[in-house]
């Protein structure tokens, strides 16, 4: 989006990523961490950022503000170390809210098959040194109690009255330009559209980028890299088609699956689709019996 920058700007569209949120330390002191002493309230200092940053993109013409940053809900590293699917969403999505001040009116949260969701964030973390996971390890992640329906939940209670956008990485994870026009209702660019960012490592390159001590715990052949057993992948899945029914239920109330903008919904009467070839039996019967 960062690329695109200028071609939302002409439809109204401002944008903040990691660049500015991170870069920028725009979003310093709202979360708690470590910080030197020196007896400023960084929270309020972080609130008068945010106000004075938004109230220059409204000078700027901008009438509908993206914040896109993946650590919001918490960083991946921590969902491995406590093997947990973002338990303190709650907590750190309701600061962002008071953070912001009430500007915010609509969340969109990006989920993908728990299976998937794992192994990415596993390959991610052993490409960058971290140990080979376990079969301890393995196992407690796929009899996690918590599923995206929790996340989901949660975000929904920290932030009552925001409209909660649940985006399936099935479904919009290759097509960005696809997202974003479902949140915005506009025209997307698709300039850039397919760059992909932070992507897993297959097998050989995960191997190749790994001590030999550790590239030796990996499974021969090439192609993704699964960690789980079959027992586990099913699991998975299963909790994963469970939050899905869940959310095409309606949430409860909670959320709404986004739309694909590629695809028209079926009006009131759609249109009847013949699900057979040939000619009907019954036309058949009536023919024989005209003669």
């Amino acid at each position: 989006m960062r690329q695109n920058a200028q071609p939302l700007a002409c439809q109204g569209i401002g944008f903040w990523g990691p660049y500015r949120t991170r870069g920028g330390a725009l979003f310093h002191g709202i979360q708690p961490g470590p910080a030197p002493v020196t007896g400023r309230d960084l929270v309020q200092r972080a609130k008068g950022r945010l106000q004075l940053q938004m109230a220059a993109s409204r000078e700027a013409g901008v009438q509908q503000l993206l914040v896109s940053e993946e650590n919001m809900l918490g960083a991946v590293r921590a969902n491995l170390r406590l093997g947990d699917l973002y338990s303190g969403a709650g907590e750190r999505m309701a600061r962002f809210a008071e953070a912001f001040g009430g500007a915010v009116t609509d969340v969109a949260l990006s989920i993908r098959s728990l299976d998937g969701y794992w192994t990415s964030a596993l390959a991610y973390a052993v490409a960058r040194g971290h140990k080979m996971p376990t079969a301890n390890s393995l196992d407690r992640l796929a009899r996690g109690a918590r599923s995206w329906r929790d996340v989901i939940t949660d975000i929904a209670c920290a932030m009552p009255g925001v409209r909660l956008h649940v985006l399936p990485f099935e479904t919009f994870g290759a097509r960005p330009e696809a997202a974003l026009a479902s949140l915005t209702g506009m025209d997307a660019p698709r300039t850039h559209a397919r760059v992909r960012l932070n992507a897993s490592l297959c097998l050989q390159d995960l191997r190749a980028s790994l001590p030999s001590s550790a590239a030796a715990q990996l499974p021969e052949g090439t192609g993704r890299w699964r960690p789980f057993t079959d027992a586990q992948t099913a699991a998975l899945r299963e909790a994963y088609a469970d939050d899905m029914m869940w959310l095409a239920g309606g949430a409860d109330g909670l959320a709404a699956l986004a739309q694909d903008p590629d695809k028209q919904a079926a009006g009131t009467n759609p249109p009847r689709i013949a699900l057979t070839r040939g000619r009907p039996d019954d036309k058949q019967r009536r023919m024989a019996g005209s003669g």
